[in-house]
């Protein structure tokens, strides 16, 4: 099988197309024929061999890739039988693989891909998906809502985006340049913004007449996050889950001090990591079964941008110099 190798840890350069066996499944596993391989952000921090919420990989070369679906075509000793031929969708979890046309999952952490999903979409939710409804866990949007989504041509941005306008809120959509703009009008903000334009801030008050921001979610920090929250209202909610522009203090929530924040009554909170999994049970599956229902009913309808497997350098390359809209999913 073709699969993408890191042989040393570096530049996007040193992933290599390369032609090696392919897996065969273990008890209780599957082997999957990869339609589609998602591709994160952090998968370019364990390129580098920088630490992060997964480890960097102990030994090299290493097939990186954590996210993918297609059809299961082998089944190990002990798997169901109703498994074989289905289309599947997996988050792998520790263990990478993804970036090849076959890999291999525990069968206990599949989930059948909802009909009218492809497998590039059922990739986007399974990974980007589950990560929008942990944050939504933290947000009770509704009618009176006035919602800023920083990064929303982003993947969970798009997501956001449309979750918010499905509960009756208002939706601010910020975005970097022109043509990230048009999406974030095309996935139905009711305004989007330039926020690279100094400008943005009065551009959404002129829109809002009056009316105070009620909920943030940032991806973002920095200036543009700093902008954001001074047009919250008094009981307004900033929900951080990321500081790619970066902050105060790197990985911390606040980019205000916490005397203001009790001045004005607003609350800061940071999302991701142990919050994110008590809110959901402690067990992930339960928000992956969640987005993947709300793909499949036709209420969320993820943002993909595709790049054949052996671009997976070309890939990385444009997620970090936010050259991408979407989530980015590289097919065998």
């Amino acid at each position: 099988m073709h699969a993408i190798r890191l042989h040393e840890f570096g530049p996007a350069e040193n992933l290599a197309y390369e032609t090696v066996d392919a897996p065969e499944p273990g008890p209780g596993q599957v082997r999957i024929a990869v339609a589609a391989a998602g591709v994160h952000l952090l998968d370019t921090a364990l390129r580098e061999g920088m630490p992060g919420p997964f480890p960097a990989p102990a030994e090299l070369p290493t097939i990186p890739g954590r996210e993918v679906a297609g059809t299961v075509d082998a089944l190990g000793e002990g798997t169901d039988a109703d498994w074989l031929g289905k289309r599947v969708v997996v988050h792998l979890g520790m263990v990478p693989g993804g970036y090849a046309e076959f890999a291999v999952a525990d069968a206990v952490k599949l989930h059948e891909i909802p009909a009218g999903l492809d497998e590039a979409e059922a990739v986007a939710m399974i990974g980007t998906g589950r990560t929008t409804m942990g944050i939504l866990q933290f947000a009770e949007l509704g009618p009176d809502d006035v919602a800023i989504v920083p990064a929303a041509a982003g993947g969970i941005g798009t997501l956001l985006v449309q979750y918010a306008k499905n509960a009756g809120a208002v939706v601010v959509g910020l975005a970097g340049g022109p043509a990230k703009v048009a999406r974030v009008v095309e996935n139905g903000a009711d305004l989007a913004v330039d926020y690279t334009l100094p400008d943005w801030p009065e551009q959404v008050r002129a829109y809002l007449d009056g009316r105070a921001a009620t909920i943030v979610f940032d991806s973002v920090g920095g200036d543009t996050a700093r902008a954001a929250v001074d047009l919250l209202g008094k009981g307004g909610k900033h929900l951080v889950f990321g500081w790619s522009s970066g902050g105060l203090h790197e990985g911390e929530a606040l980019t205000y001090t916490q005397e203001e924040q009790a001045e004005r009554g607003i609350v800061s909170e940071s999302v991701l990591g142990p919050a994110m999994l008590q809110k959901a049970g402690g067990d992930v599956r339960n928000l992956e079964l969640r987005s993947l229902a709300e793909a499949g009913a036709g209420r969320l309808r993820p943002a993909v941008q595709r790049f054949p497997l052996a671009e997976a350098a070309a890939a990385h390359r444009a997620l970090e110099t936010r050259g991408t809209i979407g989530k980015v999913v590289l097919v065998p």
